[in-house]
């Protein structure tokens, strides 16, 4: 089985959020975000995270713009111009556009963690890439961290 963790920053001090990445033997952070530097958590940010992961846990870092949301259609949803159900469709089907199952190295997904702002998965593109790759291979196991 293929252990894929989720987990966003926000409403999570540093102690927390590298807690649980330790706690739960993560072994790289994929960042999702489109824009990774721009944060409020200072801890959060690309090449700070980076550097944190490395020391704090051994943790390799990479970031993957393509699994990101287009910046239009983050701006659409946050501005409440399409519901949930579309930014999902839509999403999804960005992530077909992009041929991201003939992209992605599912071996090397073991013991990762997908990383967002989001606090809760719920409403977050984190889940809906987790359960995506999951679709593809039923070998996934999806471990949100909270």
């Amino acid at each position: 089985m293929i252990k894929l963790f989720t987990i966003g920053f926000t409403n999570k001090s540093a102690e927390k959020f590298f807690g649980l990445l330790t706690k739960n033997g993560v072994r790289k952070v994929i960042d999702t975000r489109l824009n990774n530097v721009s944060q409020l958590a200072g801890f959060s940010k690309g090449s700070d995270l980076q550097f944190f992961l490395s020391q704090i846990g051994d943790i390799n870092y990479e970031h993957r713009i393509d699994l990101a949301p287009t910046k239009e259609l983050l701006s659409g949803y946050r501005a409440k111009e399409m519901t949930w159900a579309n930014y999902e469709e839509q999403y999804l089907k960005l992530l077909k556009t992009r041929d991201i199952a003939g992209k992605m190295v599912f071996e090397g997904l073991d013991k990762s963690c997908l990383l967002c702002s989001e606090h809760e998965p719920d409403k977050c593109h984190r889940r809906l890439l987790a359960e995506y790759l999951q679709s593809l291979r039923n070998d996934i196991e999806i471990v949100h961290l909270k």
